[in-house]
């Protein structure tokens, strides 16, 4: 079984993040870092490789100036090997493009299965991994919360408000998985040494097949208009207790309709 697994390469959040002046998108010239919220497709990846007594574990990644930090990290914690695409041209692309670039460098991996996380911590579109499966005609699920692969299917527990619903589809097909669904593995200092060779197939646009026009900020549907400051935040009401502070409390919280 062969399952490739996207992941996302962010600006670290514990770095305040900084918005370029020109393009009023996210800065990402600095280190960047294995999203967290992909940090839980790579483990569910990885136990799924086990559970079916061997497998192979393929990353995909879109990323600037050839990164590969992130990617590092995913390999320190099993995966096998992985496809960066990197290109000049994909600066500024909107959740359709990157899909459009995701599935064409899947495309050539013969995956059985795809997954990805739900949403990336610096985009929130939650949409990409939807669009993936559309420009590949391939099924997807969503929200899984565990998966199991028998016979050509996937069976997946699809979280809801509720509880779960218990879908199944054949394979190949996507499948976003909830954060915090399973512990992602800290990577070994073995598997941080052996990281460092295994292979990293850096791809352009060209090598893919795809317009620069119609990705990056050229091909683009959605755009920032305009970013502004948030308010500050007002003063809040002191309340001076003389046997009545509570009524005024209730009255505060009625006001605002939350009692």
């Amino acid at each position: 079984m062969k399952v490739v697994v996207c992941v996302k390469q962010i600006p670290d959040p514990a770095i305040p993040g900084e918005l370029l002046p020109d393009t009023g998108t996210l800065n990402r010239d600095d280190k960047l870092i294995l999203d967290e919220s992909d940090s839980y497709g790579v483990e569910m990846a990885l136990q799924l490789a086990e559970a079916a007594g061997g497998g192979q574990v393929s990353l995909v990644s879109m990323a600037p100036r050839s990164e590969t930090s992130g990617l590092r990290t995913a390999l320190a914690m099993g995966a096998d090997d992985a496809v960066l695409i990197s290109d000049d041209a994909l600066a500024g692309s909107d959740a359709l493009g990157t899909a459009k670039v995701l599935g064409a460098a899947i495309a050539g991996l013969e995956a059985d299965l795809v997954l990805a996380g739900v949403e990336s911590s610096d985009g929130y579109t939650g949409t990409v991994p939807e669009m993936i499966a559309g420009v590949m005609g391939l099924p997807s699920v969503t929200f899984a919360k565990h998966i199991e692969i028998a016979d050509g299917v996937a069976s997946v527990q699809r979280q809801t408000e509720a509880g779960y619903d218990q879908v199944e589809c054949a394979l190949p097909a996507v499948v976003s998985v909830t954060a915090g669904v399973v512990e992602p593995r800290y990577p070994s200092f073995k598997g941080i040494m052996a990281a460092k060779k295994k292979p990293v197939d850096a791809k352009d646009l060209s090598a893919l097949g795809i317009d620069a026009a119609s990705v990056g900020v050229a091909g683009a549907r959605q755009e920032t208009v305009e970013v502004t400051d948030a308010p500050e935040r007002e003063a809040g009401e002191i309340i001076t207790d003389e046997g009545d502070a509570h009524a005024n409390i209730v009255e505060f919280l009625t006001e605002l309709k939350v009692i």
